[in-house]
């Protein structure tokens, strides 16, 4: 079975043998940081396909920041490449959540929060326990909190 990391270093090699710029320099960036994750801590490591789902995320998530923050500058091409870098590694990623299910996922967890005795806005910490393993690679932090916020705080 390959691993995710080796299924992204043979993507690389396809990449530069087709001469694809892009794919090849976005791919060659996240395994760059996929490796300094592994050797981050005390003693290097192979990190699981979950682990090296989290570095792509995080690489995706630059991205977006980063093209945001070149079209605000006015500067569309950095833009582009960007938003074009991060859909690349969204395909590496699982299916985000639609708003429809992510809302569901809340409500049901605002319910159990509820159930536990935790109400209102100081709930929030109690529901994101409840909901972040749930819904973990599948959407960004940001949009859950802020679907719980809104919900919380009705």
């Amino acid at each position: 079975m390959t691993t995710l990391k080796a299924k992204l270093q043979e993507d690389l090699t396809s990449a530069i043998r087709a001469r694809d710029e892009l794919r090849a320099s976005t791919l060659r960036l996240t395994l760059t940081a996929v490796t300094r994750e592994e050797v981050a801590g005390k003693e290097a490591r192979q990190l699981s396909d979950e682990e090296v789902l989290k570095v792509i995320a995080k690489e995706a998530k630059k991205r977006r920041e980063a093209a945001e923050a070149f079209a605000q500058g006015g500067r569309t091409e950095q833009a582009a490449r960007e938003v074009a870098e991060g859909e690349l590694l969204d395909a590496y990623l699982p299916k985000q959540l639609g708003d429809d299910e992510l809302t569901a996922i809340v409500t049901q967890a605002v319910e159990e929060a509820k159930a536990a005795g935790a109400e209102g806005p100081r709930a929030m910490g109690a529901v994101m326990k409840i909901v972040n393993p749930k819904v973990a690679g599948l959407a960004e932090g940001g949009r859950v909190a802020a679907v719980v916020k809104q919900l919380l705080t009705g």
